[in-house]
């Protein structure tokens, strides 16, 4: 219960630090990859909750937190949960490949949007290290 409890605080800083980057570069740039992060549009169920931009929050905030939480013991059982690479990897190219998923929304960023995707791509490396180096500091 104590490692669910570190893998949920970290979850939440490195989430929080995924949003400061796609907000500093939405304000440098303009670019919209910042709005991705709160978008569930094309999810069931849960597009109709209100209000969206809570719901926003939570969607980002329940993502990262189960995404550490499963890559973590995915990796424990490789002996591999306190390398900071793999952590590194796995959002990378997960997250390059899920900015794909806007196509399926009315709101920005376009799937075609290539400084989008390279921002949001960035971003989630940044993420992967603040969640490795966390987790081999914290756990």
């Amino acid at each position: 219960m104590k490692d669910f409890l570190k893998l949920t605080g970290i979850g939440l800083f490195a989430g929080t630090i995924l949003i400061i980057i796609l907000k500093i570069v939405r304000v440098l740039t303009g670019n919209t990859a910042y709005i991705l992060l709160f978008n569930f549009e094309y999810i069931p169920l849960i597009k109709d909750l209100k209000p969206i931009w809570l719901f926003g929050y939570i969607f980002h905030f329940v993502t990262c937190i189960i995404s550490v939480i499963a890559l973590f013991y995915i990796l424990k059982a490789k002996s591999l949960q306190s390398k900071i690479l793999p952590y590194i990897l796995v959002y990378t190219i997960g997250g390059g490949a899920l900015f794909f998923l806007t196509a399926l929304s009315n709101k920005p960023p376009e799937a075609n949007d290539f400084m989008a995707w390279i921002y949001w791509t960035l971003g989630h490396s940044i993420f992967g290290y603040a969640v490795g180096a966390s987790i081999r500091k914290w756990i």
